[in-house]
């Protein structure tokens, strides 16, 4: 029984091997972070925010994004990222915890909440359309329980379990009762994340495209896309979870189904 507040957290760091510091790259003038932030923000049935990250001097830039957007914050573990969102989780009595990762500036705040209602509304210990991926990769969307973060952070023992925060849950089907949100029609197929410079070009593209509006769905994205098939093609040739299976050849893990 949930007993916490409703809590959408989103990742966040700087540094990243690919492109560095693309939370801070703009669009239409505003950091990627900001879009990010602000698109969560119009999530309903949500009671509070909060941007998570490190310690590092580095990352206080993120920090200020955040007193300016008037969400939360919270400092933890570089590395120990299951750990840093476990300790945010125990700070601001977050239950369910949403999971939203700051590399995602096309995230739809309807989708977000339309899973939100069915986790509310069923028993499940994890909900997530990441398990069997249906939607566009940059709509990830992750919804789990306190006690369930708390197992996770308590058992997992892996490195890349510790560094990517629902490996553990989604490795161990037989502990957590999972679920794999589904969309009607398969769209996984395109890639609205940004990890490289060529995403990060795709999705200045899209919010050109739909000037002046900044909040915009699933839907009006793949209206634009069907007009203009060329624009997918900016970024199609990068591989879907490119960073964790990079993760999981460095650390010599063998990625689970």
């Amino acid at each position: 029984m949930l007993i916490g507040k409703k809590t959408v957290m989103i990742q966040a760091r700087t540094d990243s091997s690919r492109l560095p510091n693309k939370v801070l790259k703009t669009i239409e003038d505003k950091p990627l972070l900001w879009h990010v932030i602000n698109r969560v923000k119009q999530i309903k049935n949500v009671d509070q925010i909060i941007l998570i990250t490190t310690k590092r001097e580095i990352d206080k830039k993120l920090i200020g994004i955040a007193n300016e957007s008037k969400i939360l914050s919270f400092q933890g573990d570089t590395l120990d990222v299951l750990n840093r969102h476990y300790q945010c989780a125990l700070k601001f009595n977050a239950d369910p915890i949403i999971r939203i990762t700051s590399d995602c500036p096309l995230i739809d705040p309807l989708l977000v909440q339309e899973i939100l209602e069915f986790f509310l509304s069923n028993d499940y210990d994890y909900v997530s359309n990441t398990i069997i991926p249906t939607y566009p990769d940059g709509l990830d969307t992750e919804i789990f329980s306190f006690m369930s973060l708390k197992q996770a952070a308590n058992q997992a023992k892996l490195k890349s379990e510790r560094e990517h925060v629902t490996s553990y849950i989604k490795n161990n089907s037989e502990k957590f009762k999972l679920y794999n949100y589904r969309s009607v029609q398969d769209y996984s197929k395109f890639r609205w994340t940004v990890d490289e410079k060529y995403d990060l070009d795709f999705v200045r593209q899209i919010y050109f495209e739909m000037r002046p509006k900044k909040i915009f769905s699933m839907d009006d994205i793949l209206k634009i896309i069907s007009k203009n098939p060329e624009i997918q093609k900016i970024n199609s040739n990068i591989m879907r979870n490119e960073g964790y299976l990079k993760s999981l050849k460095e650390n010599g893990e063998f990625f689970k189904i």
